[in-house]
Formats: structure tokens, C-alpha cells, sequence
């Protein structure tokens, strides 16, 4: 007799839920991804992701995971209608009001909405012979042994037909249910300790708003993204996306956030630090209305930190960490996450949640979190601890952004990082740490000219 079938379980079909579901395939007989949407066939926005009318962006490095896991899915972009360019020398970015200076680092951006870009994720996943899609139904709870160390399944309700109950039994479950994850409140249940979690409140709020336009108002460029700091609490990302749309999201944080009647909508474009957008606008049609989001905190959940933790379950994508979702980190860390699940999956044996939760948090998440937290609190209403440590890295990290005003291989190496290519230590290799520290020596004397608005040297 042959050997039993062996089965995971995710629960969630979104980016965290597809990516993992992608890995799991090579050690699995059988994957099943539940969700409480209709995903096969779905196009547009759909109910269970409500920033699915928003702003999609996926880092270099996630592109760069997506690729390897699913080749070719940059160039199906492309052939869907998606522009394409270079992540820095293609993008007109301003930092504390002023434009970087920059230059192509041959890393590819592809701006696309967040149902195209989601669907062509699923339907790679759609491919794989052993995956398969159980749609329209709620997750109702965990499924555990009598001893409640090992977690064997998942109990879900249908929400069509007779809305009945089943029990999904499996040999791993992986959670990918998004920042709304119930599994503390279960791990709870089972008697399990509570699961640490680390909150910054940002208040953050974005209105989003897509558009026809007659003219270029980009010069080449993809995209206008100035982003915002203390001194102007608003920020913008303006992108060219597929089909020929373009998609403007707006934002505020710390409760000052858009309008979204149209007329209020384009007063608070018109107060960003930078001009460009506005003026844009004055030739675009709308073709819909401006959209809401609020984003009350940032959230990070420490499972590597508890003490005791059922084998059979894992968790992945935003319901280990949601970032703040104007630094695009989202997408990216839901694939480095299936990287690093692959490194702990083996053939007779489920991996071990510790030992996945460890390398998970040194290896993905340490990193990003720090870099966006360091940010977060340079806002002076945002609440949080500013210990010596966040202080020195917001001052550099100032000096960085200033000397990228100047010098396109700072910007390189700033984007870099921001692109989770490199790690932010990066920052500091002696190469890069000269040009900042010429660049704060020449602000300090004065000796530096006033520089025109550049998009790249030349």
C-alpha cells in the first residue's frame, strides 16, 4: 500500500495565501486555499480585499520572487496592458519636498492594478495540478488534537446553499487570513499563551481616484510619488497603470486625512509640497469616484516570542505583520515569507512553527519593520517608544534623503534598500556612507548650488 496522501490548508486566497500556496505544492499531495470570496474567474475588486480599489505596488524584490516562482509573470504583465520602466530612473520621487536625483538601476517597476496584478498571481496558482479552490466559505475555527498540541485541520461554514459545516483535515495549516487573523483568539481557546504584538498608531487615511488623460504628464516617467514627512503630512502616489489607466491615491496621516467629494478631493491634492499633480489633473476625466481607506495602526504579531505553540499550523503575510501600507511592503514580504516556508518544508514531516517563526522574523520581517517604525515616529504625533537607537537612524536617514537630492548613486542606494533588494545596513557600506557624509559637510558650508527640479542626469 502506498503512502497516505499528505494535504495543506490555507486559509486566505489573497498574496500571502497564493505565494505559500505556490511552495507548498512542491512537498504537498494536495493543497486547498478556502476563502469566504468567489477568486476562480474574478476580475475586478473583490469584497474580502477592501484595499483592492487602491494603490497596488510590489517591491523589486517581490517582483523578483514572483519571477522566480512563476516565470514569465512580469512579461504576462506587460502583455496585459501593464507599462513598465525602471524602478528609480523611471519614477520622479520627492523627499521632504524635493525632487531625487537619479538614474536607472536596472531593476524593473510595473505598475498594475491591484485585481489584474491579483489575478494573474491566482491563475499561475490555478495551474498547479495540486491545487485546488474552496470558495464562499467562512473559517469557523481550528481543528486540534484532544491534547490541543497539534492543530489537524479547519472547521469552515459553507455561505452558499444550505450553509452547512465542515471539517478540511490536513497535515499543515497555514493561516494567511490578513491583519484580521481570528488565530490568537483560537490559540487562546486551546489555552495557549497570548500572542505579543507590537501597535503603532498612524492614523493613516487615503482616498483613491482613477483617470483618463489627454496629456503626458510625466515626461517618460511612471510615476509622481512625493511622499510624506513631518513639516506636510501628505503624500501622493501618481502612476501610469494597465490598460492606459492612471490611478492617483492620496494620504494623510495621523487623522488628516482626503476628502472624497471631488471638489474637497482635489483641494488636498493641491496642497501637497509639490505642484506637479495638480497640474496634471487639470486635463484628466475621471472615470470614478474617489475611494476611502483608513489604516487606524501598524501591527506586528510576535509569534516568534511565544513560549509554546501547537505543530500542524504556520501563519503568513499580514496576519503575521501589517505594515503601513504607503511604503508597499505588503506584497513583497507575503513572497519572501513563502521563500522562507519553503526552506522549512520537508516531505515526511511538517516544518516546525519555532524554528519557521525565528528565521521568519530575522530573515523577512526585522528588517522592514524597522525601516518603516524608524519612519513612522519621526511623525511627532505618532506614539511610540524613540529610544536612542530610532533617533540616530532617523537623523541618518534624513542625511540620506538630503544627499539624494544631489547624487543619483545615493538615490541608487536609497531605492535599493526601499526596494528590499538590499538590507537597510546597506545604507551604511563605506562607498555610500562617503557620498552622505560629503553631501552633509556640503550642505553645512553652504558651498553647495541650488539645484533645478532634475529627473535623471543628463
Amino acid at each position: 500500500m502506498g503512502e497516505k496522501a499528505r494535504r495543506a490548508l490555507v486559509l486566505g486566497g489573497s498574496y500571502g495565501g497564493l505565494f505559500a500556496a505556490r511552495v507548498l505544492s512542491e512537498q504537498y499531495d494536495e493543497v486547498v486555499i478556502v476563502d469566504r470570496d468567489r477568486l476562480v474567474g474574478t476580475i475586478g475588486p473583490r469584497r474580502g480585499r477592501p484595499q483592492g480599489r487602491h494603490i497596488n505596488a510590489m517591491h523589486v524584490r517581490g517582483l523578483q520572487v514572483a519571477e522566480e516562482l512563476f516565470p514569465g509573470f512580469i512579461q504576462e504583465l506587460v502583455a496585459d496592458g501593464c507599462p513598465t520602466g525602471d524602478y528609480a530612473g523611471s519614477v520622479r520621487w520627492f523627499f521632504n519636498g524635493k525632487p531625487l536625483r537619479r538614474e536607472d538601476i536596472g531593476y524593473t517597476a510595473v505598475p498594475a492594478t491591484a485585481p489584474l496584478m491579483e489575478r494573474h498571481v491566482r491563475e499561475r496558482v490555478e495551474q498547479l495540478p495540486a491545487v485546488r479552490f474552496v470558495e464562499r466559505c467562512d473559517i469557523v475555527d481550528l481543528v486540534a488534537t484532544a491534547d490541543r498540541s497539534r492543530i489537524t485541520g479547519a472547521r469552515v461554514r459553507h455561505l452558499e446553499g444550505d450553509g452547512g459545516e465542515e471539517v478540511i483535515e490536513a497535515d499543515l495549516v497555514v493561516d494567511a487570513t490578513g491583519r484580521g487573523s481570528r488565530t490568537p483568539a483560537m490559540l487562546a481557546k486551546f489555552g495557549y499563551p497570548r500572542v505579543p504584538e507590537d501597535r503603532i498608531k498612524i492614523d493613516l487615511g487615503y482616498v483613491t481616484q482613477h483617470y483618463e488623460l489627454d496629456d503626458d504628464p510625466w515626461g517618460g516617467d511612471l510615476a509622481i510619488i512625493p511622499v510624506a514627512y513631518p513639516d506636510s503630512p501628505r503624500g501622493a502616489i501618481f502612476t501610469q497603470t494597465d490598460h492606459g489607466k492612471v490611478e492617483l491615491t492620496v494620504y494623510g496621516l495621523l487623522g488628516d486625512h482626503p476628502p472624497t467629494d471631488q471638489e474637497g478631493f482635489y483641494a488636498f491634492v493641491k496642497s501637497l509640497c509639490v505642484p506637479d499633480i495638480h497640474e496634471a489633473l487639470r486635463s484628466a476625466r475621471p472615470i470614478d469616484e474617489p475611494v476611502p481607506f483608513h489604516y487606524p495602526v501598524t501591527l506586528r504579531r510576535r509569534y516568534e516570542r511565544m513560549s509554546r505553540f501547537p505543530a500542524g499550523l504556520v501563519i503568513t503575510g499580514d496576519a503575521v505583520t501589517s505594515f503601513n501600507p504607503v511604503y508597499a511592503q505588503g506584497m513583497t514580504v507575503a513572497a519572501l515569507s513563502a521563500l522562507t516556508l519553503r526552506r522549512h518544508l520537508r516531505r515526511d514531516s511538517a516544518p516546525d512553527p519555532a524554528a519557521y517563526f525565528q528565521d521568519l522574523a530575522s530573515s523577512v520581517i526585522d528588517a522592514a519593520w524597522e525601516m518603516t517604525t524608524t519612519v513612522d515616529l519621526g511623525f511627532a504625533g505618532v506614539p511610540g517608544d524613540r529610544s536612542m537607537k530610532v533617533r540616530f537612524l532617523q537623523r541618518f536617514l534624513s542625511l540620506v534623503q538630503a544627499a539624494a537630492t544631489q547624487d543619483p548613486k545615493v538615490t541608487t542606494a536609497y531605492m535599493r534598500a526601499a526596494g528590499m533588494v538590499d538590507p537597510p545596513q546597506a545604507l551604511m557600506r563605506p562607498a555610500t556612507l562617503l557620498r552622505v557624509l560629503v553631501g552633509a559637510l556640503k550642505r553645512s558650508t553652504g558651498s553647495q548650488a541650488r539645484q533645478p527640479a532634475l529627473t535623471r542626469p543628463g
